[in-house]
C-alpha cells in the first residue's frame, strides 16, 4: 500500500521538508494504540534529528472513540492559530481525559480563548479539515490506527522504537544512496 495524497503544506509536520525520511501517522487522539506510539515517535525525531519529517494526519475513528472527532477538531483549531503540535502533545499526554474540561483547559493554556472552542465545536468548523485527513487515510488503505507510512510506503511492522528505528535508518539510507 503507498500512500495516495502526498505530503503538502496544509500538513502538520515537524522536520526539514528535505529530510531523507518523512514519517506519516493517520492517528486519533483516544485510540489506544496511538497512545503507546506517541512516545515512540518522539523517541525517533529525537534520535533522527533533521534526517526526519514527521507528518501527522487525522483519522478519528468515531464509531468507537467518542471524542475522537471532538479532539481533532480542538488540535485544528490551535493549528489555526499557530499551535497545533502543543494542542497534540497536550492530547496524547492526558488522552485519558478527552473531553470538554480538557479541551478547554488545553487551549486556554495555549491563549485561545474557551469560548471560540466552543463555537468552532458546535459548527463543527474544522470539520472539513479532519475529514479531509480521514478521506486521504481511506484513499490510502488504513482501516486502524495508527497507520504509518514511511517515504509514500506503509509500515506494517512491529511498533517498537528498536525495530523502527532500524526501518528509518534503511529508508534513510536508501533515500541518501539514491540522491547520489
Amino acid at each position: 500500500m503507498s500512500l495516495r495524497v502526498p505530503v503538502d503544506g496544509t500538513d502538520h509536520a515537524q522536520g526539514p521538508a528535505d529530510a531523507p525520511v518523512t514519517l506519516v501517522e493517520y492517528g486519533d487522539y483516544q485510540c489506544p494504540y496511538c497512545g503507546a506510539a506517541y512516545p515512540i515517535v518522539k523517541q525517533l525525531q529525537e534520535r533522527f534529528g533533521d534526517d526526519l519529517r514527521f507528518v501527522f494526519r487525522n483519522f478519528p475513528l468515531q464509531q468507537v472513540h467518542e471524542n475522537a472527532m471532538s479532539a481533532a477538531m480542538t488540535a485544528e483549531l490551535a493549528a489555526a492559530k499557530g499551535r497545533f503540535w502543543e494542542a497534540h502533545d497536550a492530547l496524547y499526554e492526558n488522552q485519558e481525559q478527552l473531553g470538554p474540561e480538557l479541551y478547554a483547559a488545553i487551549v486556554t493554556r495555549l491563549g485561545i480563548d474557551a469560548g471560540e472552542l466552543d463555537a468552532a465545536l458546535e459548527s463543527e468548523t474544522y470539520f472539513e479539515k479532519v475529514n479531509k485527513d480521514f478521506s486521504g487515510g481511506v484513499r490510502s488503505g488504513v482501516n486502524g490506527t495508527p497507520s504509518f507510512f514511511v517515504n509514500g510506503t506503509r509500515y506494517d511492522g512491529p511498533r517498537d522504537f528498536e525495530t523502527m528505528a532500524e526501518m528509518l535508518d534503511r529508508a534513510s539510507a536508501a533515500a541518501k544512496h539514491g540522491a547520489r
